[in-house]
């Protein structure tokens, strides 16, 4: 039982265990705390996602479904076995499930009892790690990914003074649920208790800027032409916004204008405030690859 970690003492954690660590648009303040209480913390669980492909899970992560607003967890590993903050506080990650799931998890018990009861809110107790994988018995886990899992949970439970105990998978937890299927859960937790037996290994080389940074408003005038106005479209388009006939191509026009004015509403913009020029807090969050 312990009080929340702080958005930077969690971000501290897990790059102290290891970790390449990448911080999603307003994570530090995106929670469901409005909701319900957040804490006292007891555990981590694990997810599957069932989705593929990085930048579309984290953002179904981020900002959840229609029938389940996000965040839908506090972390995503993807398959290279880089971690993804999506959330800090009270997330839609563990439901309801068996209260005494819950109580052999804050004694640390070495065997868990069946979940065959939905009764305990998971979503004030446990820190979430979504991982990337279809889920479907076929889709592989790769040892990069499994690593990133295992340093995860590690990083926390060294942080809580926890052992590997305090882990558990979803499917552990609530009735029903598979996740995450092909991750045999007593295998995890042999290796957490391995890696706590050590001293973390400290934070990786720091990474070079993955994205774009906001080149200022001016930059977008007619006939301005830079590679990054490129990826700025193929961004909008991913993101169901584009409104180009042709393209997009290298030079701001007008279709890029339109584009990005979508993009803008998508987020919640109006009136002057979805102009379609591009301003710091919205690029940011379209997160143009570097070019």
């Amino acid at each position: 039982m312990a009080t929340p970690l702080t958005a930077s003492k969690l971000i501290a954690a897990l790059r102290n265990e290891g970790l390449v660590v990448h911080e999603v648009r307003d994570w530090r303040e995106h929670n469901r705390n409005a909701k319900g209480p957040w804490g006292p913390m007891n555990g981590v669980m694990v997810h599957h996602t069932a989705t593929e492909g990085t930048d579309s899970s984290v953002d179904l992560c981020y900002d959840g479904r229609s029938d389940l607003p996000g965040p839908l967890c506090h972390g995503v590993i993807d398959k290279q076995g880089q971690v993804h903050l999506v959330g800090n506080g009270r997330a839609n990650h563990a439901g309801l499930g068996d209260g005494d799931v819950l109580r052999a998890v804050i004694n640390e018990d070495a065997e868990l009892p069946p979940d065959d009861e939905a009764d305990t809110d998971g979503n004030r107790h446990f820190y979430g790690f979504e991982c990337i994988n279809l889920g479907d018995g076929k889709d592989p886990w790769p040892e990069a990914q499994k690593l990133a899992i295992e340093k995860a949970a590690a990083a926390i439970c060294r942080a809580h003074g926890w052992n590997e105990h305090s882990v558990i998978g979803h499917k552990e937890w609530q009735p029903g649920k598979v996740d995450p299927r092909g991750i045999a859960m007593d295998d995890l937790r042999g290796r957490i208790k391995k890696r706590l037996a050590k001293a973390a290994e400290g934070s990786p080389e720091p990474q070079q800027p993955e994205y774009e940074p906001f080149p200022g408003a001016n930059f977008f005038r007619s006939g301005a032409r830079s590679p990054v106005i490129t990826a700025m479209g193929a961004r909008l388009v991913a993101e169901d916004c584009g409104h180009y006939e042709v393209g997009p191509g290298p030079e701001w026009t007008e279709a890029d204008r339109k584009s990005y004015a979508a993009w803008q509403r998508k987020l919640g913009f109006h009136g002057e405030d979805a102009d379609g020029v591009p301003g710091k807090n919205s690029w940011e969050r379209l997160r143009v690859p570097q070019s």
